[in-house]
């Protein structure tokens, strides 16, 4: 019995006017694409959004996405499309995730009314498994620290996710637009004797802010010569990045 679906799904991510997040999440969707195929939907409709630095507003992105799909006679074939899952690529529980996009949602929803039903699903940051994609590959051969850098949120618990990840990773949590910052915890790390110290910045895709933080870790390496510092490197377009995708998506159906 062929695979029946009456879904589209969209990842909405932030937005930034650096060209590299776009191009890693044009990526990130074809994998995602590639692993609903492997579950048996022959045709999926993936496509993907920004809350942010777009020509059009969210919830005019989703009224296009809703048209595309209600109008596509390949997909009608298979079965008509009768709700949109909404993924937001966001890590933390802040203003975007818990107010910004709830409401261009609901404009969304009212301007296309009874035609297609869009459903938000959790934010990527919620997956459990989420921080394996930060463990690192082998125990180190010398006394190495870690932090998990994260943006940081003012939000009320907004970073209780970070905290949660660093204490699976043994990393202490450093924040770019909150204290505690980097300079701090790797401060720390070194005067409890760290001859080494990775920073694994918790962050999807490279761009501005994961660029200051490399400047960042440059001089804090000039100011710490004796201690090795290693900033690894984003996510990115990682296929296993596709998995909790697929999988907070079908936690929703």
């Amino acid at each position: 019995m062929p695979f029946k679906t009456s879904s589209a799904y969209l990842l909405v991510s932030h937005g930034s006017r650096d060209p590299r997040p776009d191009r890693a999440i044009a990526q990130l969707a074809e994998q995602v694409t590639q692993q609903l195929k492997a579950t048996g939907n022959p045709q999926p409709f993936v496509k993907t959004a920004v809350l942010e630095c777009a020509p059009t507003a969210l919830h005019q992105q989703i009224q296009a996405v809703a048209q595309a799909a209600l109008c596509s006679t390949d997909l009608q074939a298979i079965a008509p499309i009768s709700s949109i899952y909404l993924l937001p690529l966001f890590l933390l529980p802040g203003v975007h995730v818990m107010e910004d996009i709830p409401a261009e949602v609901a404009i969304a929803q009212q301007l296309l009314g009874d035609s297609i039903l869009l459903k938000i699903c959790p934010y990527l940051g919620t997956d459990p498994s989420l921080y394996q994609l930060w463990a690192p590959a082998a125990p180190a051969s010398v006394k190495t620290g870690r932090v998990l850098m994260s943006h940081g949120s003012r939000r009320a618990g907004g970073n209780a996710p970070v905290e949660a990840i660093a204490a699976h990773l043994n990393a202490a949590p450093a924040y770019w637009s909150v204290a505690p910052s980097l300079e701090t915890q790797v401060t720390g790390l070194v005067d409890q004797g760290c001859e080494a110290i990775d920073i694994l910045p918790y962050f999807l895709f490279e761009g501005g802010i994961t660029d200051a933080i490399a400047q960042t870790v440059a001089q804090l390496t000039q100011k710490f010569p004796a201690t090795r510092l290693k900033m690894t490197e984003t996510l990115g377009a990682n296929p296993r990045l596709a998995t909790p995708i697929v999988h907070l998506i079908f936690s929703s159906f």
